[in-house]
C-alpha cells in the first residue's frame, strides 16, 4: 500500500512560510492570490498491509510523529503500490 500524508497548519495558527511565499508572489504580479498556506506531503510505502490495517497505523504515525495535532491538521489517502 502507498499512503499520501499532507500536513498542513491548521487554520488558526498564523503561516510565516505562507505568508512569505504570498508576498514573492505579489510581487511578481499575481496581485489576485489573496492568500497561501504551506504545507508538506509524506509519501509512505507499506509492504504485506491489508488496506484496514494500513489505515489504522497511518493514523497512528500522523498521530503519532508525522503531525502535532495542537498546531497541525492532516489527511491521507491509500492506494496500491506501484
Amino acid at each position: 500500500m502507498k499512503a499520501r500524508v499532507v500536513v498542513m497548519l491548521k487554520s488558526a495558527v498564523l503561516d510565516p512560510q505562507g505568508r512569505a511565499v504570498l508576498g514573492g508572489l505579489r510581487s511578481l504580479g499575481y496581485t489576485d492570490v489573496e492568500d497561501v498556506r504551506v504545507g508538506k506531503e509524506i509519501v509512505l510505502t507499506l509492504a504485506g498491509v491489508a488496506p484496514e490495517e494500513a489505515d489504522r497505523r497511518v493514523r497512528e504515525m500522523c498521530e503519532k510523529l508525522l503531525a502535532n495535532p495542537v498546531i497541525e491538521d492532516y489527511r491521507y489517502t491509500l492506494e496500491p503500490a506501484d
